[in-house]
């Protein structure tokens, strides 16, 4: 990087930089656990010269620090997919049930965006439809942070809420839907050629909170791509033209998406796309009446504490599925 010239082709650069990036996010943890590991090493070697209630403490107390990073990095070793090192997208959408789907996908957005703040990533709301009454009709979540898209992409399905509903006069239990699609963010390093003719373009007003200006200029950006059917919207800023821009983000992110899926549907001769999730066919279900329970139907792990759960402890699925389906996906 200190080379003459370095900076001449900036792409290039930039490219250089963020691979080195990524390598270093690889060498730096293995060598503070190896740091780590000589120091238990020489506080054995105190233990066996003198017993030391605290300084064993503090040994075992390490050991298990050690244990957990080991096992953090042996994670990481699964997300060896083309995509897996993306940052993400993440739409929302609920299912039939009106009112109370649509609450429950409200309910996972809150999910995904602790999980996100948990690990240290960043979560913009690139759009969000509110729904009539409560909840949302659809949401789309940027979230940024390395590797978001490997671990988020084991979240991509149809998820199922049963609890008493709290817009039952009557108490009674219910069933919702809602599904989650996950992309891997697209940046300029992937060719996707989007015709503006392939694109209808409309403008309209952001809905929810904002202020004056959010509900009288036409400042929120949809896009349809005519070809795919494939429609993306973003509200989140004030001007028109950076809604647009992150628009043209999103959309190609999801034709990035529909090209892999295209070329897995020849590969496997199956379909693959998104619209073959079918609301029957749940990858989890979240039951809080008449018990509590969070069951993978994938993996077939289950945990009681759905309240961890839907506070964004979703680390245990997201594992369970990369340890069972990783390397699968890889090749």
């Amino acid at each position: 990087m200190a080379s003459p010239g370095f900076w001449d082709r900036q792409d290039r650069a930039r490219e250089t930089i963020a691979e080195a990036n990524r390598i270093k996010a690889w060498v730096e943890p293995w060598r503070e656990l190896r740091s780590k590991l000589d120091d238990l090493g020489a506080m054995v070697e105190l233990l066996e010269e003198e017993s030391d209630a605290d300084l064993l403490a503090e040994w075992v107390g390490g050991l298990e620090a050690v244990d957990q990073g080991v096992q953090a990095l042996e994670l990481r070793t699964m997300l060896q997919g083309e995509d897996d090192h993306r940052e993400a997208l993440v739409t929302i959408h609920p299912g039939a049930g009106g009112t109370e789907s649509q609450d429950w996908a409200e309910m996972l957005m809150r999910m995904y965006t602790r999980w996100a703040e948990r690990r240290g990533f960043e979560v913009d709301i690139l759009d969000l439809q509110p729904g009539e009454e409560a909840g949302i009709k659809s949401a789309t979540l940027e979230i940024k942070g390395e590797s978001a898209y490997g671990y988020l992409k084991a979240e991509a399905g149809v998820h199922r809420l049963v609890r008493i509903s709290p817009f039952d006069a009557q108490a009674r239990r219910h069933t919702s839907f809602a599904s989650v699609f996950v992309y891997p963010l697209v940046e300029d390093d992937i060719e996707i050629d989007i015709d503006e003719g392939d694109l209808r373009v409309d403008t309209y007003r952001a809905s929810g909170a904002g202020g004056q200006h959010v509900n009288k200029t036409d400042s929120a950006v949809r896009l349809t791509h005519l070809p795919t059917g494939i429609v993306v919207a973003c509200q989140q800023e004030r001007s028109q033209h950076k809604n647009r821009a992150t628009a043209m983000k999103m959309l190609r992110a999801a034709l990035y998406q529909h090209a892999l899926e295209e070329r897995e549907k020849e590969r496997q001769a199956i379909e693959a796309t998104k619209t073959d999730i079918a609301w029957g066919n749940q990858i989890r279900s979240y039951v809080f009446q008449p018990y509590t329970m969070v069951n993978d139907h994938r993996t077939e792990l289950k945990v009681g504490d759905v309240q961890g759960v839907m506070d964004g402890g979703i680390d245990p699925f997201i594992e369970a599925y990369l340890k069972q389906f990783g390397a699968a996906s890889a090749a």
